[in-house]
């Protein structure tokens, strides 16, 4: 077990590698939308090394920790690909981790990611309480989220308040914000045991959290927390 792990450089590394592989997927794709650098994946790889190591560090066996074809079956829905899983040598599910990304196109799509978010969250919770996997009790559920700091995300965006009026936090909130509250809302509701929320300027490795509460060392150290507290899982 190794506690020391450089959370912020690694993250740092994470972010610059996402940034790298959507440029090279802008380059490639012959789509001028850029819809290919979107929907061609690849993008979150350094966070899934990221959060794959974070784990190893405080003693999770490699051969537990899944980050493809992660399909976990659902209530609502016949089952749903996670982008990392942890499951213990009897086969019982401890963690589940939901990475996502968005940068241009916010008001077109913040509306998909949070239902996304939303309705992952309660067909696995669902599907949990009819005990449609083997757990130890409550399984760690995670949403990590990378926006791309800019003209566009920061300035405050008009709400649609034609019948009733929208609750106070979102009044001259901009998509960062409206990420923020997101992010605090799925962990204050107990949807994900944790939620983390990055932005970075495009092409850099600089980036901040936008709150304390959702930031990556707290989103890690509450993932590293539950792995300890599971430890005797792992035994086999």
């Amino acid at each position: 077990m190794n506690l020391i792990f450089d959370i912020r450089q690694r993250t740092a590394d994470a972010v610059s590698e996402f940034w790298r592989t959507k440029q090279l997927q802008l380059k490639a794709s012959k789509d001028p939308s850029g819809r290919g650098a979107v929907t061609g994946g690849k993008q979150m790889d350094g966070f899934l090394s990221l959060i794959r190591d974070a784990c190893i560090a405080v003693g999770t066996p490699e051969q537990c920790i899944f980050d493809k074809n992660n399909y976990l079956p659902g209530f609502f829905r016949s089952s749903k690909d996670w982008d990392l899983i942890i499951i213990s040598p009897k086969g019982k599910l401890i963690a589940a981790i939901e990475l996502k990304s968005q940068v241009g196109s916010y008001g077109n799509n913040f509306n998909n990611r949070t239902e996304e978010a939303l309705g992952s969250a309660t067909d696995l919770w669902t599907a949990y309480r009819e005990h449609q996997f083997p757990t130890m009790g409550p399984p760690w559920i995670g949403f990590l989220m990378l926006i791309g700091r800019d003209a566009d995300s920061t300035v405050p965006v008009r709400n649609h308040e034609n019948h009733y009026p929208v609750l106070p936090e979102f009044a001259n909130a901009s998509y960062i914000d409206r990420y923020r509250i997101l992010c605090e809302k799925l962990v204050s509701e107990r949807l994900y045991s944790s939620a983390c929320l990055i932005c970075s300027p495009q092409n850099s490795d600089t980036f901040d959290s936008a709150s304390g509460l959702i930031s990556v060392e707290r989103f890690i150290h509450s993932l590293q927390g539950h792995l300890i507290g599971c430890a005797d899982e792992f035994n086999s």
